[in-house]
């Protein structure tokens, strides 16, 4: 990555890609990420990046800055839009690249952040709930905020929220989540119960066992199965008078 102190430029090197499928293996193996560039009025390419270096770009431009992809002798405007995973290791397996028009407003999500001390939580005892991690916002694609500062200093009691429409607005930006969505909110902390059960528990009807395939029947103590007593005495002979 190369950075333009001048205009904050990011410009990542991007190769046009000629490799897919299985092959893709070898690619990631020598250092390279597999991806692709698509967009509006603009014809699809299949390409590589650095890995190392991307991973320098994405730690700066996330999901919301420009970056200029060189491509040839062309610097593709694009924001990164989506990126595969190893589901084990992490390891970055495909990128895709949406192309973007500077002078055109797009709509990306961006991360919410949260700002200041909520009282209810500190002093009450509440519990902070994010409900909404990323917003839909609308800007140019230069004036897209790297993240929506939440102040949550607003919240006194436990209970209270902040909605979108609450957000502070922007002349760059706008939210185009719905306004009555809530983003966060503070609630009361649940203790979990400790009381000891008390209910008597139903008594087990012992019922005949059906015999289930492959178990051994136990024996009576120090006899084999074949010399178990049997259910009932044999009756004792009656002796005849002579």
């Amino acid at each position: 990555m190369k950075k333009n102190t001048a205009s904050e430029k990011m410009i990542l090197t991007a190769t046009k890609r000629l490799v897919f499928g299985k092959k893709l293996r070898k690619l990631r193996y020598e250092g390279v990420i597999p991806g692709n560039i698509y967009g509006p009025d603009f014809k699809s390419a299949a390409v590589t990046v650095n890995y190392k270096e991307f991973l320098k770009t994405y730690r700066v431009a996330k999901e919301t800055a420009v970056i200029f992809l060189k491509l040839d002798k062309e610097e593709v405007p694009v924001l990164i839009k989506k990126m595969q995973k190893h589901p084990v290791n992490d390891f970055i397996l495909h990128v895709d690249f949406r192309k973007i028009d500077l002078k055109q407003k797009v709509t990306t999500e961006v991360p919410v952040k949260t700002v200041g001390v909520s009282v209810a939580v500190t002093q009450k005892g509440g519990v902070l709930l994010i409900q909404m991690n990323k917003l839909q916002v609308e800007a140019l694609p230069q004036d897209i905020p790297q993240t929506i500062e939440v102040d949550i200093s607003t919240i006194k009691e436990i209970g209270h929220e902040i909605k979108v429409a609450d957000l502070v607005k922007s002349e760059k930006y706008t939210v185009k989540d719905e306004p009555t969505k809530i983003v966060l909110s503070v609630i009361a902390h649940k203790e979990e119960s400790i009381t000891p059960e008390t209910t008597a528990a139903t008594p087990e009807v012992i019922t005949e066992k059906t015999p289930v395939e492959g178990e051994v029947t136990p024996v009576e103590e120090g006899k084999p199965a074949a010399e178990k007593a049997p259910a009932t005495a044999p009756a004792k002979p009656v002796e005849k008078k002579k």
